[in-house]
């Protein structure tokens, strides 16, 4: 039976994980809006499709830069302070995003964001694997992905508002403003929020222990933990990191016997390519573009995102009742093959269409079928890779080498989105819809390899345990 001192704690560490994961809302959130405002970009910037790849990529590039540099500043300052850098800059994103005039501007605004969503995304998971309890780790983590979702969620449904009560999302709305720009501007709050709940949390206790804060973690932890189970972990900790006690730096990620980079990097930088390469974000930021290039009415095609988002946050909850119990790795290889599969599916439905006067696919009898896939395949991947890639990142590394191991993979997961998002648009006009998503059902299929010959279990493991 849990001692009452550690339910509470368990509550306040419960409150801390819910208010980093504000960041993953965000990130979601900022993701996710561009879906509906393509059209008014479009309209008010007159820009060609690689014109608009870049618009809607650019952030991304911020995105790689942000993950980069979080890991490796938030080994110098501090988890904390950097998530608090992150809800300053996701406020002037918002703002900027909806005042912008022109492409370039536009563009410097969605790259500020980008610098928030990249940092948020590696700092959220790795400050929440290390507050929480390694039985709970998995669970708590998995949180970030629920958040995720969830701000990409009401970022369609806020947009699907806006532009029904307008007309379109490229009509006035309120204030003289159209309603494109309306929808940056609702994210306003939430970043806000996020911004004065960061104030009311602690630092990790692992950081401190790193900067040599020793006392400052013993508090922290005994808040966590219990007195006495605070002082072990401390000790622990310290243990942990290397022998010399130096600061965390880059170099840390090479073998110290062989001068090679650590087998643990290379399955870092994997597990973060192989969650872009199946091609999930061409369903987030272009779900609109794909429901009405086969035919549905804008109208159709953003409740369609909304239903999409809907079953992504059901998978994930899927996740959180069973991650800590049967492990990261089988949900990994399920999740890549049920990808590989449906896929395949939607290539077959894709490859089945005729065409139009104007170009475009008519799914016929297999429109159906092919929205059920996509489902299928979004179900597939918000229980699996979604959220476990960022849980296994947050967790696998060992404390001396996390911040750069995280810096790493995280410019490698933002990199790759940026070259899946920007090539759509030309794969579309170049080797079609059915050609595009051949090359992420062989994706899947090969990721579902490389977790089996690659990936190790961490389930239940304390970080002070992981080998690198």
């Amino acid at each position: 039976m849990n001692h009452p001192s550690e339910q509470n704690n368990m509550v306040f560490i419960i409150f801390i994980s819910i208010v980093a994961t504000i960041g993953g809302f965000l990130f979601g959130f900022d993701s996710g809006v561009i879906n509906g405002t393509v059209d008014g970009l479009q309209a008010a910037f007159n820009s060609e499709s690689i014109g608009t790849g870049f618009n809607v990529s650019s952030m991304l590039l911020g995105c790689a830069v942000g993950a980069f540099f979080a890991g490796r500043l938030a080994d110098k300052y501090g988890r904390r302070s950097l998530l608090l850098v992150a809800a300053v800059l996701f406020i002037i994103s918002a703002w900027g995003s909806g005042i912008a005039t022109g492409s370039a501007e536009f563009v410097v605004y969605r790259i500020l964001g980008g610098l928030a969503v990249g940092a948020a995304s590696v700092m959220a998971p790795a400050y929440i694997s290390e507050v929480a309890p390694a039985q709970y780790r998995g669970m708590l983590t998995s949180i970030q992905q629920v958040a995720i979702i969830t701000g990409l969620f009401v970022a369609f449904v806020s947009n699907y508002f806006l532009a029904d009560i307008a007309g379109m999302s490229t009509e006035k709305l309120w204030l003289d403003f159209e309603a494109w720009r309306w929808m940056f501007w609702i994210e306003l709050a939430p970043a806000v929020l996020f911004l004065l709940a960061l104030l009311l949390i602690p630092e990790s206790p692992r950081f401190l222990v790193a900067s040599g804060r020793i006392d400052e973690a013993k508090k922290v932890l005994s808040r966590l933990y219990g007195e006495q189970t605070g002082i072990t972990k401390a000790k622990e900790i310290e243990d942990s990191l290397a022998a010399d006690h130096h600061q965390p730096r880059l170099s840390d990620l090479l073998d110290k016997v062989t001068g090679k980079v650590r087998t643990i990097t290379w399955i870092g930088i994997g597990l973060a390519v192989f969650q872009q390469l199946v091609g999930i974000n061409v369903v987030f930021y272009y779900g609109a573009v794909l429901w009405q290039a086969v035919g549905y009415t804008e109208s159709e095609a953003l409740l369609t995102n909304v239903i999409s988002g809907a079953v992504s946050i059901a998978a994930c909850v899927v996740t959180l009742g069973v991650v800590d119990k049967i492990g990261r790795k089988p949900l990994l290889k399920w999740g890549s093959i049920g990808m590989a599969v449906t896929l395949s599916i939607m290539v077959y439905c894709f490859l089945q269409a005729g065409t139009d006067a104007n170009g475009d696919l008519i799914l016929g009898d297999n429109g159906a079928l092919a929205l059920g896939s996509a489902l299928a395949y979004v179900f597939c991947f918000n229980m699996s890779w979604g959220p476990v890639m960022w849980v296994m990142l947050g967790e696998m590394f060992p404390n001396q080498i996390r911040g750069s191991g995280l810096a790493i993979a995280g410019l490698a997961q933002w990199g790759t989105n940026f070259l899946i998002t920007w090539t759509f648009p030309m794969l579309l006009a170049g080797i079609g819809l059915a050609g595009a998503y051949g090359l992420y059902a062989i994706s899947a299929a090969i990721s579902a390899v490389f977790v089996i010959k690659f990936v190790y279990e961490t389930k239940g493991k304390e970080l002070e345990d992981m080998q690198g």
